[in-house]
């Protein structure tokens, strides 16, 4: 499915209908006085968010949402009928900023969360709300309240309790398939994650949290070199970083601690925030050591001066030990701050 998770839209809402005019005029009714009805209300543009969207896709060739304008008042006091809504569904975790002066409006998570972006024209009172002891057959009514129209930005932003970041091939996509039941391409060379995934990590005891595997990351990602930039944002919601870290890297790619560091240099660049999350440092790639306790592994926590655990995304080796780890970490963080993240 093709990832969308940046789009532009202008939306506009319904204006009010105008009030009536309107004489009562009836057979052997004499005088019967002002009868005109109210104008009806202008239909609004409201923003919900549906929890089967993942992505801003619906919005590509769809920029211009408009909602029903309210009908006109008749005579014998018939109000015009109210103009309906325009609901414009999106994603959980999209963020909806005006364009024009780039204030952030929402950041809409919660699913069935509305926001109404643009209200709908007030209905136009009718000729018969004039109507006094001392004007008994006013000629005065109201228009309809004008519409609202506004240029939105989107911008979306996965909710997942874990991010897993780290170089091209690092394993990433394996690790996430392995953990749970996504299904991201897998491939022996790089950049094959070309858009983020989501995935359900399930643990004994009825645990459970949700786990991002975005595309690899390289030098210069946080000015927009490769495909990291694109993708950054992604993981600013979640609550831990799990780094993940190819331990027998193929000749001509950094090494394990070189590239702990440019990941870490990466993150530092695009956002303090993102970079002082809460890390778990795995090293991958156990299945191709020669021994049970490769030195390797205890060469790159010595390195970068952090614990490193070790698995294996081909075997399964030490992933139960990452997730549980994982889930104490999670537990951690939320006790230190209320819980944002959707729950699935």
């Amino acid at each position: 499915m093709l990832f969308i998770d940046q789009a532009e839209i202008c939306v506009r809402s319904g204006k009010g209908g105008d009030g009536c005019v309107s004489l009562r005029r009836e057979k052997y009714v004499s005088k019967g006085g002002p009868d005109g009805g109210d104008g009806g209300g202008g239909g609004s543009v409201i923003l919900e968010v549906d929890p089967q969207r993942s992505t801003l896709v619906d919005f590509t060739g769809h920029h211009h949402w408009t909602a029903q304008d309210g009908a006109p008042g008749r005579g014998a006091n018939c109000s015009g009928k109210q103009g309906v809504d325009a609901v414009v569904k999106v994603p959980p975790g999209t963020l909806v900023y005006d364009r024009d002066n780039g204030v952030l409006l929402r950041d809409m998570t919660e699913p069935g969360e509305q926001l109404c972006v643009a209200r709908g024209g007030r209905g136009g009172n009718g000729n018969a709300r004039f109507a006094t002891a001392t004007h008994q057959i006013p000629r005065e009514f109201e228009h309809g309240g004008p519409s609202e129209e506004r240029w939105l930005r989107l911008e979306l932003k996965l909710l997942a309790d874990v991010g897993i970041v780290g170089l091209p091939n690092a394993g990433k996509s394996t690790l996430l398939s392995r953990v749970s039941k996504a299904r991201p391409k897998i491939a022996d060379y790089p950049f094959t994650t070309l858009t983020p995934n989501l995935g359900i990590v399930d643990l004994k005891g009825f645990r459970r949290f949700v786990m991002a595997d975005v595309p690899g990351l390289v030098e210069g990602a946080h000015e927009g070199v490769g495909l990291g930039d694109t993708f950054l944002r992604h993981i600013e919601r979640t609550r831990v970083i799990l780094h993940l870290v190819d331990l027998y890297p193929v000749e001509g790619c950094p090494s394990p601690a070189e590239a702990y560091r440019l990941i870490r240099d990466e993150l530092q660049k695009y956002s303090e925030i993102l970079a002082s999350k809460p890390e778990l440092v795995v090293a991958n790639k156990l299945d191709l050591a020669m021994e049970e306790e490769p030195e390797e592994l205890a060469t790159l926590s010595k390195e970068i001066g952090r614990e490193v655990l070790g698995i294996s995304g081909v075997s399964g080796r030490g992933i139960e030990a990452v997730t549980n780890r994982l889930w104490h970490m999670l537990e951690a963080s939320r006790e230190a701050e209320p819980d944002t993240v959707i729950r699935f």
